[in-house]
This record gives C-alpha cells, sequence and structure tokens, in this order.
C-alpha cells in the first residue's frame, strides 16, 4: 500500500501497488470507519495529499475537495493512481513535501501511511516544509499502522537515531529493510508543540492509529 516503496519516508505504503494493507479481512472495520469518517473532513478545501501511492485514498477524498494535489516520489505509483474513479480533477505529481508547489496555499493535508516512515531526525523539517505551505487554520490529518503490524513485520533493528527496521518480502523473492517508526501520543505532541500546535486530536484503532490537528488561525 502506501508505500513501503521508498523506506526513507517519501512514498507510504503503496510499493508494489497491491494494495495488500487495506485488503486484508481483519482490517476491514477499521477502513471502513475511515472511510466514512475522513473524505468529509476534506470537502470543499484546497487539499494536498502526501504519498499517495496507488492512490487508494485518493479516491475518495478527492471528489468532495475543491482542488486536490497529490504527490508521490514513485512515478510508477502514480501512473496507476490516475486510473482510480474519481480522480479526474486531481493534479498529480512526483515528489514529496518539497515539490508543494510556491506560492499556493492549501486548506487541508492528508497522509496515509506516510509519517511512519519519515526518519526521526527529518520531522521537523518535514513539519515546518508542509506548514510553510498551508493557509491558517488548515487541518492535517495523519493515518497510519498501529504497532500490532509488528506481529507481522516485526522491528528487527534500530539506528542512532531511534529510528525502527522491518524486513519486508522483496519483490525479487527476498527481503528488504524497511524503515519505519511507531510514534505514541506523547512523542507527537511534543513534536507538534515545537511548531505551534497547541490542541490534537489521536484516536488509536485496532490497526490504525489517526492523529488530527489544525493550524492556529495566524498561521
Amino acid at each position: 500500500m502506501h508505500s513501503d516503496q521508498d523506506i526513507q519516508g517519501q512514498g507510504g505504503e503503496h510499493g508494489d501497488y497491491r494494495d495488500a494493507v487495506y485488503e486484508r479481512p481483519d482490517r476491514a472495520l477499521d477502513l471502513a470507519w475511515l472511510r466514512r469518517y475522513l473524505p468529509l473532513q476534506y470537502a470543499g478545501c484546497r487539499t494536498l495529499e502526501l504519498g499517495c501511492g496507488s492512490g487508494y485514498w485518493t479516491q475518495y477524498l478527492a471528489p468532495l475537495a475543491s482542488r486536490y494535489l497529490a504527490l508521490d516520489s514513485s512515478p510508477a505509483a502514480l501512473e496507476r493512481a490516475k486510473l482510480r474513479p474519481g480522480v479526474e480533477g486531481v493534479a498529480f505529481r512526483t515528489g514529496g513535501a518539497e515539490a508543494m508547489p510556491d506560492g499556493e496555499r492549501f486548506d487541508a493535508v492528508f497522509a496515509g501511511l506516510y509519517f511512519s516512515h519519515i526518519p526521526k531526525q527529518r520531522r521537523d523539517d518535514l513539519l515546518a516544509r508542509l506548514h510553510g505551505g498551508l493557509s491558517g487554520g488548515a487541518r492535517v490529518i495523519f493515518i497510519d499502522n498501529s504497532e500490532l503490524q509488528c506481529r507481522e513485520y516485526p522491528l528487527v533493528a534500530y539506528d542512532d537515531d531511534g529510528n525502527g527496521y522491518q524486513q519486508r518480502p522483496a519483490g525479487d523473492g527476498g527481503l528488504r529493510r524497511v524503515l519505519k517508526n511507531f510514534p505514541n501520543e506523547t512523542e507527537l505532541r511534543l513534536l507538534l508543540g515545537r511548531h505551534g500546535v497547541g490542541e490534537m486530536a489521536f484516536l488509536r484503532r485496532e490497526h490504525f492509529w489517526l492523529l488530527e490537528y489544525r493550524l492556529p488561525d495566524w498561521h
């Protein structure tokens, strides 16, 4: 899904384009709730999606948005995303947060299974770049895997910055190392506090967590 395509955090987990993470029966209830909740949060908004991968969430969020820009570091993933239903009005662009257009402000941001692939030492830079392209009062939502994923893919190593790594199946039948972090609520509150965010909502479901916050109106 949103991609294991880039272990350095520029994509989410859609590397094989099969959306396997969203097809597992045990995740159906969590995903049904997210598919009901998320689209309404972007209705009428100029929306940016980071790490859109093969467009699983794009197809649900874009139809209600007034403007929608979807970014991903993989050109192949973007080609798949363009085939999704409901994305006819979506602008697709290759890259991560650094590919956000200069001089344009967004009202809302979404990133699915993206934040966990951002190295801890790059989180502050990511948020600074992201917030710099948003309007005051903009809504930001991240969703990602809960630690339950470690039952299937345990963390096998840590680097000097505290980033965790999993071993995942590779397309050639072997294994590859994937950077994967599982931040807790306190960690996220401290991070956002450094960027002027005082209020946030953190919801933990069985298979996914959701972080939602708004930038100050004076931003």
